[in-house]
């Protein structure tokens, strides 16, 4: 595999802090939104997000996170069982601006399970996606963000990977391709 650095560590901290203001200015001062990260990965943006929210608006911004497991399309196709993550919702989204928030959109199918699940805990006033990169040309379902970190030119062979500070020790986006035989 080819790699190639899509964001650097000072090009991911810009990116988190515009999404952040990008946020700022359709949500005020949040008194009726929530963010709320898909799992397993959605959770490191959104507590990303909400960190530098916090920081920039001086004040506690309502976050959560939301399991999908079972609201997935493909969660019978498995050989091996899946298991639950968490889901972290100590508050009802009813008449809430809820920002979904995951950090690769590629198919579309992991954002529609979020738009299932979501609608078990109340119905939203509003739903926006948040996403730190978008894998255009790779939609299987016709779902676009809100709000994009960077968007990318993929084909279907190649992956993106996200690494986090606080797991993988430095904040990055890598993209890989398969090596052309």
């Amino acid at each position: 595999m080819k790699t190639s650095e899509v964001l650097n560590s000072l090009q991911f901290s810009h990116t988190i802090r515009r999404l952040c203001y990008q946020l700022i200015e359709n949500h005020n001062d949040f008194s009726n939104s929530a963010l709320i990260g898909l799992q397993p990965n959605g959770i490191y943006v959104t507590n990303r997000i909400k960190k530098e929210l916090e920081n920039i608006c001086q004040k506690e911004i309502l976050t959560g996170s939301l399991d999908i497991t079972f609201f997935r399309d493909d969660f019978r196709r498995k050989d091996t069982p899946l298991i639950p993550s968490v889901t972290n919702l100590d508050f009802s989204v009813e008449n809430k601006k809820v920002v979904l928030i995951d950090d690769v959109l590629f198919t579309g199918r992991t954002v529609r399970s979020g738009l299932d699940a979501i609608m078990t805990f109340g119905r939203p006033s509003k739903v926006e996606l948040l996403t730190l990169i978008e894998r255009r040309f790779s939609h299987h379902i016709p779902i676009r963000a809100d709000y994009i970190g960077k968007s990318i030119d993929t084909i279907e062979s190649e992956r993106v990977t996200v690494n986090w500070e606080e797991v993988d020790g430095l904040d990055q986006v890598i993209l890989h391709t398969p090596e052309e035989k």
